[in-house]
């Protein structure tokens, strides 16, 4: 069974590792057939299972199903499950919702915000509920965003979210997700946490890797972003796309250049 103190040991030995989004049973064990240790039921199910628009319908009980649905394909992988738009929005609607999708499954719950979160993280790692933060490209702000857009180019946001990463570790999380910040940030926040930190368009400078099954898999259509890579389409088969994916995030491989937001 991969536990957090598995990443944190990979980061200290300086050891990359791939993990990838799953919402179903016959993935999660095709994926930890291949060697994926991490997996993720995240609120990306709304668009790629749900056909939504945005990750924002999503709702506890979607998250639930999917939990259930992986775990009984697989029982060795950590499980990250995203708490889904406003099911966190105050400490104790996080520590209710956190407790239902542990009581599930999931090994270590995620939830998207910066230092206004430090009080709910300090809660439930204390009621022993393991915390992944996210930060960068949080797509449940996407209308306050008003779109998808890389995040912390400038100097002030930069700083911004090194502040809101460093907070987020001193509250007790035990790991951080990067999602569409510039190589040279997500190098620095990496460098200054002593957590494990996954990147997802943020270059290959952090500790692990994430991508949605259906980015790796190049089916996601006309919705496939610009630092996903379809592994499929030179693999040959699912399992052979997902042991090409592993390996080249740890050789360090992927993400390349052209994959990454400088």
């Amino acid at each position: 069974m991969t536990t957090i103190s598995h990443l944190l040991k990979w980061k200290q030995q300086q050891k990359k590792f791939a993990s990838i989004t799953v919402y179903d049973a016959v993935f999660a064990r095709l994926f930890s057939e291949q060697g994926i240790k991490v997996m993720l039921v995240g609120d990306s199910l709304g668009m790629t299972v749900q056909g939504h628009s945005s990750t924002l319908p999503v709702t506890i009980e979607d998250i639930i199903y999917h939990i259930h649905c992986v775990r009984r394909g697989t029982s060795s992988c950590l499980l990250i499950a995203d708490l889904p738009f406003m099911s966190y929005a105050t400490p104790i609607q996080a520590f209710k919702n956190a407790a239902v999708l542990m009581r599930a499954g999931a090994n270590i719950v995620k939830l998207e915000g910066g230092s206004w979160l430090s009080d709910t993280v300090n809660g439930l790692t204390e009621r022993a509920v393991p915390v992944c933060g996210h930060l960068g490209l949080t797509p449940q702000s996407v209308n306050i965003f008003g779109g998808y857009k890389i995040q912390g180019r400038d100097l002030d946001s930069a700083e911004h979210l090194l502040t809101d990463a460093l907070a987020l570790e001193q509250a007790g999380a035990q790991l951080l997700v990067l999602e569409c910040i510039p190589v040279t940030l997500a190098e620095r926040i990496t460098h200054e946490l002593t957590i494990p930190v996954i990147g997802i368009g943020s270059g290959a400078v952090t500790d692990g890797q994430i991508l949605v099954m259906q980015d790796v898999l190049g089916i996601s259509g006309d919705r496939a972003p610009s630092f996903a890579k379809d592994f499929l389409s030179t693999g040959g088969s699912i399992a052979a796309a997902i042991r090409s994916y592993i390996q080249d995030v740890e050789k360090g491989w992927f993400p390349a250049i052209e994959h990454s937001f400088q």
